[in-house]
């Protein structure tokens, strides 16, 4: 991955996550806006590995993530 290839994708990431959680603050509701915050944290954290070359992990833990509404 190239440097404006990283740039452009954190520049995505970022936009979508901010524009959804800014939505989420303004109509007061914390609770999706917690989990915007949560989602942008696990997708950093998933382009990190990815660039450092470590595996992804299982389809199945990543559902059960999704899917957790805690």
């Amino acid at each position: 991955m190239t440097r404006d290839q990283l740039s452009a994708e954190l520049s995505r990431m970022a936009k979508m996550q901010i524009s959804d959680i800014t939505r989420a603050v303004k109509s007061g509701d914390k609770a999706i806006a917690l989990n915007e915050v949560s989602d942008l944290a696990l997708r950093l954290n998933q382009l990190a590995d990815a660039i450092a070359g470590v595996p992804a992990p299982a389809l199945a833990s990543t559902v059960s993530r999704v899917l957790d509404p805690a």
